[in-house]
């Protein structure tokens, strides 16, 4: 089987065990899952599904953020980690969008890019969930599951990206990364032995880099 038909056959049976799969980040505007997946950074999403409910509460609006002093959004997303960071950068992609967008998130990849926090990771998922556009987000999950089962031998997050964009058709990549999220939580666990005894790609799976 090439790396091509092995990745087909990933995508189809991930589609089949976990069908309604898409982003654990709770939003329902562009702007909010921006600042969502800068405060996922070395953070749950859970934990950022939490945090955020108290941010939207006092800042409703992006107008509202783009406003808020940076020592006030710092004090809501401490929980988070790294809040000092977190809260200039969301306090400055707030004004970028305001002031130069018209209080619109960009549908352009390189756009999102010049954005303060906005990583190629964190612009894929925007371009993916957001604007339906073809997608690699290369997460903890989708590295790490990737090697595992023999479709990369990289861990630097854009070489990954790269090395899918080969491998994985533009429409799935989005939906893919997703299921891998889930399949990463569930099955192919990183800080336990994975649970490959019901796992839905066993057969075909090499387990490259899995601990005995």
């Amino acid at each position: 089987m090439t790396k091509e038909e092995l990745a087909l056959e990933i995508i189809e049976r991930l589609k089949e065990e976990y069908p309604d799969a898409g982003c654990t980040l709770d939003y329902n505007e562009a702007w909010k899952l921006l600042v969502s997946v800068r405060l996922a950074a070395q953070c749950t999403d859970a934990r950022v599904n939490v945090v955020t409910q108290v941010l939207y509460e006092k800042y409703p609006t992006l107008e509202a953020l783009a406003e808020a002093d940076v020592s006030d959004i710092e004090e809501i997303v401490r929980p988070c980690g790294l809040g000092k960071s977190k809260a200039r950068d969301i306090s400055g992609c707030m004004r970028i969008l305001r002031d130069q967008y018209q209080g619109k998130v960009p549908d352009d990849f390189n756009a999102l890019l010049k954005l303060p926090g906005v990583g190629r990771k964190s612009a894929n998922l925007i371009m993916g969930d957001v604007f339906g556009q073809p997608a690699i987000v290369t997460d903890t999950h989708c590295i790490r599951l990737c090697n595992r089962m023999g479709l990369v031998n990289e861990k630097e997050p854009k070489k990954v990206e790269m090395a899918l964009w080969k491998l994985i058709p533009g429409e799935e990549g989005s939906d893919f990364c997703h299921r891998l999220v889930f399949h990463g939580r569930e099955v192919c666990t990183a800080r336990t032995k994975p649970f490959c005894h019901k796992c839905c790609l066993e057969d075909i799976c090499p387990k490259i880099g899995v601990r005995e």
